[in-house]
């Protein structure tokens, strides 16, 4: 059976985030990392989501406002705008109620011991 993958790879989900979310098999780039993050809101994988964040930052969040975010919103789409070495830009598209919105980042991640993790993320202006 053949699932779409949350991220929007026009991948199947066995054959993309899945994997990662299982961990069996570690993201080897921030794009993929980017794009499994987004599969695990869209699924709400919320230890998934605490893991992929660097150890360094994780103090900054709360697992039940990660929850929280995953859980209120439906999410619809994800656009890669551009992706280099350890940064990714992004649109994530999602409902809340009736109405749609986009989340731009910009997103930092680090690797560390082969691992990548989310580090930071910044807003461009629009």
């Amino acid at each position: 059976m053949h699932i779409d993958c949350p991220c929007c790879s026009s991948l199947s989900y066995a054959n993309c985030c899945q994997p990662f979310h299982l961990d069996k098999e570690k993201p080897l780039t921030p794009e993929k990392l980017m794009r499994s993050r987004f599969s695990a809101y869209a699924l709400h994988l919320i230890d998934y989501l605490i893991e992929t964040t660097h150890p360094s930052q994780i103090h900054f969040y709360e697992r039940k406002e990660i929850e929280n975010w995953a859980k209120s919103n439906v999410w619809l789409e994800l656009e890669i705008c551009e992706a280099k070495e350890d940064i990714v830009e992004f649109k994530a598209f999602y409902q809340n109620g009736l109405k749609t919105f986009i989340h731009h980042e910009t997103s930092i991640f680090k690797q560390e011991h082969g691992i990548w993790y989310y580090l930071k993320g910044t807003y461009p202006k629009q």
